[in-house]
């Protein structure tokens, strides 16, 4: 039976989003918590937020193994597992007992959460038509999108009426949810092919996240000329190397880096790492200002961004229209051009700024956001083989993902060297006390706006590359599966 005579794109698409809702929505709850969990932890910022990058780290360090595994076993098969596992973690991150327990089972969560978004894009692209496939890509941006416009509100919402544990025990009548439509709405498929575990690809990409991630974490702390520092930024790039050489020439490889032969879908990745790092800079900033600097609650943080991470979501419908009938290059520059002035006009606060401001400009951050990811990783996407699907969406992610934790972590260890320069600045003027400090934690977080300002401008004559490709390949449903 052709798979296309029993696949309805409409319930398909419900478990796609609700997966993807699901896997965001931990991302997005964790960061109002932050300054919570500092308190009720007793602990410092530089242990708390490894909630956060260990969670975007995992993610990150299975991503690579998506491929594989989709299809050793199965798309369908690992989708619901990651699902099950993802749910299993919300658990247990609710009932840890101090901040290291959560931090192990935020990575375990992560880990999972790394399975669903490249499983949920694979699916996509090998399930969906072709003509179909930019509404279904805005379908799950829009979940992705979603998650973070809910998330802070949800978050301090929960936080405020009950306790932390309260933003993981959320996700279990979700994750269960999402396996059972999972169980009955994806279709089993699974093509012809060969594979063998590639241990050695897996060893060097983890030692590769971990040795370069740790380095940009702790850099500002250790030194940048310490010898720790220096050895794990070599440790990183030629585990980095060692595992690209790995994957060129294993007859039988984890992730296979021939997707990188599409110039188109290279481009695509490139733009798609430089709005990852935009996205997550906002992410990191934006709560700590307004609740550590300027002392809101966080269920009025979330509050404050609830407007624009809305408005990021309800754009994403809109755009898959209009990929449809204008260039879909031009609405990346268009997104890149939008989100570079955003960023820029959030390195101008200060303790007086005012929630419409920040709103404002949030706002404007989120909709170039939406007008660029997407099309953006459509374009990349669909002028990759039918055969390569999976480790292309293993590879988008991956590398998103390891942009991410690396941004986060450069930022953080930015935010702490800028701050003690601020404070020496500043100190020379008579600046005496907490406000020293604060007024110098301001200035340094503008720096940091501004840093990514230019980061995002950086991808602006990449974006120009990108060209929507004719179509290349065909959708799965016009092929015989292999039964289950």
């Amino acid at each position: 039976m052709k798979q296309n005579e029993k696949t309805a794109f409409a319930p398909l698409m419900a478990v796609i989003f609700i997966g993807a809702f699901l896997a965001t929505l931990s991302s997005s709850t964790i960061n109002i918590v932050l300054p919570v969990l500092m308190k009720d932890f007793s602990s410092s910022l530089d242990i708390v937020r490894w909630t956060m990058i260990g969670f975007i780290l995992a993610m990150g360090t299975v991503a690579p193994l998506t491929g594989f595994l989709g299809e050793k076993f199965s798309y369908k098969r690992l989708y619901i597992f990651a699902l099950i596992g993802f749910t299993t973690a919300s658990l247990l991150c609710a009932i840890s007992w101090n901040v290291y327990s959560l931090i192990t089972f935020r990575i375990l969560q992560g880990c999972f959460s790394g399975l669903i978004a490249p499983c949920a894009m694979t699916i996509i692209f090998q399930i969906v038509p072709t003509n179909k496939q930019a509404t279904a890509l805005s379908i799950w941006s829009l979940a992705s999108m979603l998650s973070p416009a809910l998330g802070p509100t949800l978050g301090g919402w929960l936080i405020q009426n009950f306790n932390w544990e309260a933003i993981f025990i959320i996700n279990l009548p979700i994750g269960i949810l999402a396996i059972i439509m999972a169980i009955f709405f994806i279709p089993y498929y699974k093509t012809e092919s060969t594979v063998s575990f590639d241990s050695p690809g897996l060893i060097t990409s983890i030692v590769a996240s971990l040795s370069l991630l740790i380095a940009f974490s702790e850099g500002s702390a250790w030194g940048w000329g310490s010898w720790k520092v220096i050895g794990l930024i070599l440790i990183g790039l030629l585990s980095l190397g060692l595992f690209i050489f790995r994957e060129l020439t294993a007859k039988s490889p984890m992730l296979d880096l021939r997707v990188f032969k599409y110039k188109t879908f290279t481009l695509s990745v490139v733009v798609g790492a430089i709005i990852s790092v935009a996205l997550y800079s906002g992410t990191l900033l934006t709560p700590l200002f307004l609740q550590t600097l300027q002392g809101l609650s966080p269920m009025e943080s979330g509050l404050v961004l609830l407007p624009g991470s809305l408005l990021m979501a309800l754009t994403m419908p809109i755009v898959g229209i209009l990929y449809e009938k204008v260039k879909p290059y031009f609405l990346v520059i268009v997104g890149m051009l939008i989100i570079g002035l955003g960023t820029w006009r959030m390195g101008y606060l200060t303790l007086d700024t005012s929630k419409e401001y920040v709103i404002l400009w949030m706002s404007v951050r989120n909709v170039g956001i939406s007008l660029a990811m997407m099309p953006a990783t459509n374009i990349g996407m669909a002028v990759v083989s039918r055969q390569l699907t999976g480790h292309a969406s293993a590879v988008n992610n991956w590398i998103r993902q390891a942009f991410a934790s690396l941004s986060i972590g450069l930022f953080t260890s930015i935010l702490g060297t800028r701050t003690t320069y601020h404070i020496q600045e500043l100190g020379s003027s008579g600046i005496v006390g907490d406000m020293l400090k604060t007024k110098s934690s301001v200035l340094a977080v503008n720096d940091i706006y501004t840093l990514a300002a230019i980061i995002i401008l950086i991808g602006v004559p990449v974006s120009f590359l990108l060209k929507k490709p004719a179509p290349t390949k065909q959708s799965l449903v016009d092929a015989d599966f292999i039964p289950e």
